[in-house]
């Protein structure tokens, strides 16, 4: 989106409260899930993790801490604690969040800053491909959505961040150190 069209953070934030994200929610627990059991994977409790963009609703927080994670929230909005950016972390994950990145490459950059070494970065977003039509594609359609990614983006992040490795399965990204 052209940064003249962005929205401002009064048209964001009431955009962020129409959701529907009630942390009791068996359908939104499920949703983020996949995210949640990445995490799972390749770290265990004794690990400091980040909800990067955790929303009125931080289930991922909610259903990591039931497992005895430790993790910190940020959301410039809603848990906007400046102090929990200055922390390293084992892993972030950031759930719908990076496609209202108004500024991607330094926001990657200072998620890639926080990690420790071995660290991981783990993302859900909807993935443009070259098979859809972009004027229809209903992603698009939120106004706070102001950049897309295609799966060529991540490779250049990998590299430019200097990340080791990079998975994408469907709408979830890994990115390693």
């Amino acid at each position: 989106m052209d940064s003249d069209d962005y929205p401002t953070p009064k048209q964001e934030i009431e955009r962020y409260e129409s959701h529907d994200n009630d942390v009791e929610d068996p359908r939104y627990q499920e949703f983020v899930s996949p995210l949640v059991e990445l995490v799972q994977k390749h770290f265990g409790p004794g690990h400091l993790g980040l909800d990067f963009g955790s929303g009125t609703g931080p289930v991922i927080t909610k259903m990591l801490q039931e497992l005895h994670y430790s993790i910190n929230l940020f959301d410039p909005f809603f848990d906007n604690h400046p102090e929990v950016l200055e922390l390293n972390y084992d892993y972030i994950v950031s759930c719908e969040v990076i496609e209202h990145f108004h500024n991607p490459y330094s926001e990657f950059k200072k998620l890639r800053s926080m990690l420790k070494p071995g660290g991981a970065l783990f993302l859900k977003t909807d993935l443009y491909s070259d098979d859809l039509d972009f004027h229809s594609w209903y992603y698009k359609g939120d106004g706070t959505h102001v950049f897309f990614y295609h799966p060529k983006t991540f490779e250049w992040i990998k590299e430019e961040f200097n990340f080791t490795s990079l998975e994408i399965d469907d709408r979830h990204i890994s990115l390693f150190l």
